[in-house]
């Protein structure tokens, strides 16, 4: 069976400018239509039309697939969901619900490895939702512009954080909860480096949107000065925050984590801050370290969270 490519099910890419409401229209109709015909051009001729959904081929994966239209960015996402363990035995359980960003590379490593916290840690299970672009290529992949933080340093195709956070708030977050049956009040949020910086930056602006968020090497730039000041009120007094940093990071990742720890020692925040440094840990290779240390950290006891 050939599945279909990302190209074939309609995430294609958008100019810069997407959000210009002139441009907006015509980077999200043909996008729109190219979602409509894909399933009919990948069934075989004299079979059902259904939707291909590669994920039910890996156990440890299993779950649904489907493409979500943002009329706020004026583009779309794929977006894979792994279910938990049972999940279809249990219709009345509510799950916690773990939110990956760069799903294209981040879904396929930690929603598996969710399952073996949940076996060796005594997690508990998740629904686990890849936010992905389709491909790497920047003309489909924008997570330059979505994940950086508006700021006076911004360049071109940057700064669109607030956007991107709209769109999960608005769009994403309830079409998830109205699919599944996820629990609203227990959402993480999880990104690496450029990933990682909306996820730190979404705890400065709007802290009450996750109950949890792991940013593992998180960019400062642009945007460090917000980072540095204050964070917005929370109304939840139940939210987590950790932020990890590879001894071996790129040095001035590192050396930036490193004056961000000293700058948030002692202050105030609407959330308790977990902040570690994986020793040895490199730049992208040791998400899956970063993760399992959040993980831990944010669903055990968080005055006795097991060691990393």
């Amino acid at each position: 069976m050939a599945f279909p490519s990302a190209e074939s099910r309609g995430v294609a890419g958008c100019t810069p400018a997407r959000r210009r409401i002139a441009q907006r229209g015509a980077c999200l109709v043909p996008w729109l239509l190219a979602c409509v015909a894909a399933p009919l051009s990948a069934a075989s001729p004299g079979t059902s039309v259904h939707p291909v959904v590669p994920l039910d081929h890996l156990s440890a994966l299993k779950g649904d697939y489907f493409v979500q239209a943002s009329p706020t960015l004026g583009c779309g996402f794929q977006v894979d969901v792994r279910y938990p363990e049972g999940y279809a035995a249990a219709p009345t359980t509510r799950s916690p619900v773990v939110y990956l960003l760069d799903g294209d590379s981040l879904f396929p490593i930690l929603a598996a490895t969710h399952l073996f916290l949940h076996d060796d840690d005594a997690l508990p299970e998740a629904v686990v939702v890849g936010i992905a672009y389709g491909g790497f290529d920047p003309a489909v992949n924008r997570r330059g512009l979505d994940f950086s933080p508006p700021a006076a340093g911004a360049g071109e195709g940057q700064g669109g954080a607030d956007a991107f956070l709209a769109f999960l708030r608005t769009e994403l977050l309830p079409e998830v909860e109205r699919r599944y049956r996820v629990d609203p009040a227990r959402r993480v949020l999880v990104g690496q480096r450029r990933g990682g910086q909306v996820v730190l930056y979404s705890a400065f602006v709007d802290p009450d949107l996750f109950w949890g968020r792991i940013a593992s090497n998180p960019a400062f730039d642009p945007g460090r000065e917000r980072l540095f000041r204050a964070p917005a009120a929370a109304t939840r007094h139940d939210l987590g925050l950790v932020v990890a940093s590879g001894g071996h990071d790129r040095p001035p990742l590192r050396e930036a984590a490193l004056a961000w720890f000293d700058a948030r020692r002692g202050r105030d925040a609407p959330w308790a801050l977990h902040a570690i440094t994986i020793p040895g840990g490199t730049h992208a290779a040791d998400i899956g370290n970063s993760d399992r240390a959040g993980m831990r950290w944010l669903f055990a006891d968080r005055g006795d969270a097991p060691s990393p």
